[in-house]
Protein backbone atom coordinates (compact mmCIF):
# COMPACT_ATOMS: atom_id res chain seq x y z
CA UNK A 1 0.00 0.00 0.00
CA UNK A 2 1.51 3.31 -1.13
CA UNK A 3 -0.35 6.55 -1.65
CA UNK A 4 1.33 9.90 -2.23
CA UNK A 5 -0.51 12.62 -0.34
CA UNK A 6 1.48 15.58 -1.61
CA UNK A 7 4.82 17.24 -2.15
CA UNK A 8 6.51 20.50 -1.27
CA UNK A 9 9.29 21.86 -3.46
CA UNK A 10 12.37 22.51 -1.36
CA UNK A 11 14.70 23.51 -4.21
CA UNK A 12 15.28 22.68 -7.89
CA UNK A 13 16.54 19.17 -7.05
CA UNK A 14 14.66 18.32 -3.87
CA UNK A 15 11.02 17.76 -2.98
CA UNK A 16 9.53 16.82 0.37
CA UNK A 17 7.16 13.92 -0.24
CA UNK A 18 4.33 13.01 2.12
CA UNK A 19 2.90 9.54 1.61
CA UNK A 20 1.04 6.72 3.29
CA UNK A 21 2.90 3.42 3.12
CA UNK A 22 3.42 0.13 4.89
CA UNK A 23 7.19 0.18 5.30
CA UNK A 24 8.38 -2.90 7.18
CA UNK A 25 4.84 -4.26 7.25
CA UNK A 26 3.62 -1.42 9.48
CA UNK A 27 1.29 1.23 8.03
CA UNK A 28 2.15 4.86 8.60
CA UNK A 29 2.92 8.26 7.12
CA UNK A 30 6.36 8.98 5.69
CA UNK A 31 7.64 12.53 5.21
CA UNK A 32 10.91 12.29 3.31
CA UNK A 33 13.12 14.23 0.92
CA UNK A 34 13.26 13.02 -2.69
CA UNK A 35 16.27 14.15 -4.74
CA UNK A 36 16.60 14.23 -8.52
CA UNK A 37 20.17 14.84 -9.64
CA UNK A 38 22.82 13.44 -11.97
CA UNK A 39 24.48 11.62 -9.09
CA UNK A 40 21.40 10.20 -7.34
CA UNK A 41 17.65 10.04 -7.82
CA UNK A 42 15.50 8.76 -5.01
CA UNK A 43 14.54 9.14 -1.39
CA UNK A 44 17.18 10.33 1.06
CA UNK A 45 17.61 9.44 4.71
CA UNK A 46 16.35 12.91 5.63
CA UNK A 47 12.81 12.60 6.88
CA UNK A 48 10.56 11.00 9.40
CA UNK A 49 8.07 8.14 9.63
CA UNK A 50 4.96 8.36 11.78
CA UNK A 51 3.48 4.97 12.63
CA UNK A 52 -0.28 4.63 12.21
CA UNK A 53 -0.72 4.24 15.97
CA UNK A 54 0.97 7.66 16.53
CA UNK A 55 -0.73 9.50 13.68
CA UNK A 56 -3.63 10.97 15.71
CA UNK A 57 -1.21 12.46 18.21
CA UNK A 58 0.95 13.84 15.37
CA UNK A 59 -2.12 15.32 13.65
CA UNK A 60 -3.27 16.97 16.92
CA UNK A 61 0.17 18.54 17.34
CA UNK A 62 0.23 19.85 13.76
CA UNK A 63 -3.31 21.19 14.05
CA UNK A 64 -2.41 22.99 17.30
CA UNK A 65 0.09 25.22 15.47
CA UNK A 66 -1.14 28.81 15.34
CA UNK A 67 -0.76 29.90 11.70
CA UNK A 68 -0.80 33.57 12.69
CA UNK A 69 2.76 33.08 13.93
CA UNK A 70 3.77 32.90 10.25
CA UNK A 71 1.83 35.96 9.12
CA UNK A 72 4.68 38.41 9.43
CA UNK A 73 6.23 36.58 6.45
CA UNK A 74 2.99 37.01 4.48
CA UNK A 75 2.78 40.80 4.71
CA UNK A 76 5.71 42.55 3.00
CA UNK A 77 7.69 44.96 5.20
CA UNK A 78 6.83 47.93 2.93
CA UNK A 79 3.12 47.28 3.51
CA UNK A 80 3.61 47.08 7.28
CA UNK A 81 5.44 50.43 7.19
CA UNK A 82 2.52 52.04 5.36
CA UNK A 83 -0.02 50.44 7.68
CA UNK A 84 1.86 51.79 10.69
CA UNK A 85 1.13 55.29 9.39
CA UNK A 86 -2.33 56.68 9.76
CA UNK A 87 -4.15 55.99 6.50
CA UNK A 88 -4.81 59.71 6.11
CA UNK A 89 -1.04 60.36 6.17
CA UNK A 90 -0.18 57.81 3.47
CA UNK A 91 0.08 59.14 -0.05
CA UNK A 92 -2.02 57.65 -2.84
CA UNK A 93 1.21 56.36 -4.38
CA UNK A 94 2.15 54.58 -1.13
CA UNK A 95 -1.29 52.99 -0.89
CA UNK A 96 -1.13 51.80 -4.51
CA UNK A 97 2.35 50.36 -3.90
CA UNK A 98 1.04 48.56 -0.79
CA UNK A 99 -1.85 47.11 -2.79
CA UNK A 100 0.52 45.91 -5.54
CA UNK A 101 2.76 44.22 -2.97
CA UNK A 102 -0.15 42.50 -1.27
CA UNK A 103 -1.57 41.29 -4.59
CA UNK A 104 1.87 40.00 -5.60
CA UNK A 105 2.21 38.11 -2.31
CA UNK A 106 -1.27 36.59 -2.71
CA UNK A 107 -0.32 35.31 -6.20
CA UNK A 108 2.89 33.83 -4.79
CA UNK A 109 0.98 32.04 -2.01
CA UNK A 110 -1.59 30.68 -4.48
CA UNK A 111 1.21 29.28 -6.68
CA UNK A 112 2.72 27.52 -3.67
CA UNK A 113 -0.68 26.08 -2.72
CA UNK A 114 -1.19 24.72 -6.25
CA UNK A 115 2.14 22.87 -6.04
CA UNK A 116 0.93 21.08 -2.93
Amino acid sequence: MEEQIGKITKDDQTNIIIRIDDFGGEPGVTIREFVTSERYTGFTKAGVRIKAQDFRQFKRMINSIDETKFQEDIIPEEVLDILKKKVGEATEEELEKALELVESKIKEIKKKQKRL
